[in-house]
């Protein structure tokens, strides 16, 4: 049964109004669920809280908060949930307890329901949802219950911005396709009889399809393969060269490293754990020399290490990542 916007703006509102209940998520990373299909389990919810829980007396009658800002998009493709922010405006209270709950479109209970606990009136909120969870291709409602201090049904709602719509689209899978070596390289096979190792030194698996060099990412693709490991599994040069760089991006790689070789290939290694990088710009390294530990840091909502593979140089003018999957199979094959 399809629900009506007014349907579900009295759905969260009565959610909001009382203790969180377990959320339903479609988890990707989680043990322990059950399958929902699509490739994805359900992992229970973890519960989030945005400030520290009101203690005081009562507050006065005022005007009702209102959700003054709520940004999402309106399309995402498959994967992780979008990213929200929000911002509740009031000239009665200081601090008010928020719920963020996302439906599917046919669907009248919550799929997930994150509690934001009791936040300030004024500051731009970005809910987190929880670790792992991926949505599939769907339609789906977004909706923001808001209440004060006082007992009772939730206090308002932004009267443009009650319920929004967000469409998940199916991820695009690239077309399979014979990997050309470029020139003046060594093929994957030529790497391995050179001594390439392989860079994660632990047990590991490639993903899925989001996870392969060229898969679909926003506004750009996936110029890498994932290697998916467990914390703190050492990541490994794959053959001697010279560390190019080193730095940390808290919304993309984390802390990374770049290695530049003598046969035309450079590597670039993303999601180290925090604190675990031993190498440094300009330092020479020996194939097998640990560099760091895989992690998650950066944008990433499981361990793994990013790992790419460059012609031409990293980020240099006219390099360019080619699939560094072949030269990946190529090494574990040798190592076996």
């Amino acid at each position: 049964m399809r629900c009506s916007p007014r349907a579900l703006l009295a759905a969260a509102t009565a959610l909001a109004a009382c203790a969180p209940p377990p959320a339903a998520a479609l988890a990707g990373n989680g043990t322990g669920g059950t399958s929902a299909g699509g490739g994805a389990v359900r992992a229970p919810s973890v519960q989030r809280a945005g400030g520290s829980e009101y203690t005081g007396s009562a507050a006065a009658a005022g005007p009702p908060p209102v959700v003054s800002a709520l940004q999402a998009p309106a399309t995402i493709t498959a994967g992780k949930p979008p990213t929200v922010r929000l911002r509740i405006a009031s000239a009665s209270a200081g601090t008010f307890r928020v719920r963020v709950i996302l439906y599917q479109a046919s669907a009248r209970e919550p799929l997930i329901a994150v509690d934001m606990g009791w936040v300030h009136a004024a500051q731009t909120l970005t809910v987190r949802w929880p670790r792992g969870t991926l949505l599939e291709p769907g339609s789906y409602h977004l909706a923001v219950g808001v209440h004060g201090h006082r007992a009772g049904p939730a206090r308002a709602f932004a009267h443009s911005s009650r319920v929004v719509a967000l469409v998940v689209t199916a991820v695009v899978t690239p077309a399979p396709n014979t990997p050309v070596t470029p020139a003046g390289v060594p093929t994957p096979a030529q790497s391995a009889e050179l001594g390439a190792i392989f860079p994660v030194a632990g047990e590991h698996n490639f993903g899925g399809p989001e996870n392969r060099f060229g898969a679909p990412r926003t506004g750009h693709i996936h110029e890498g393969q994932d290697i998916l490991t467990a914390e703190g599994t050492p990541v490994v040069a794959p053959l001697a060269g010279t560390i190019i760089t080193t730095g940390y991006q808290a919304s993309a790689a984390g802390y990374y490293a770049a290695e530049h070789t003598g046969l035309g290939l450079d590597f670039f290694f993303a999601h180290c754990e925090a604190q675990s990088l031993l190498v440094k710009e300009g330092e020479a390294v020996l194939a097998g020399a640990q560099l760091c530990a895989a992690g998650q840091t950066g944008d990433a909502t499981a361990p793994h290490l990013h790992f790419e593979i460059w012609v031409g140089g990293w980020r240099a003018p006219g390099g360019y990542a080619i699939d560094p999957l072949p030269y990946l199979e190529a090494w574990e094959r040798a190592r076996a």
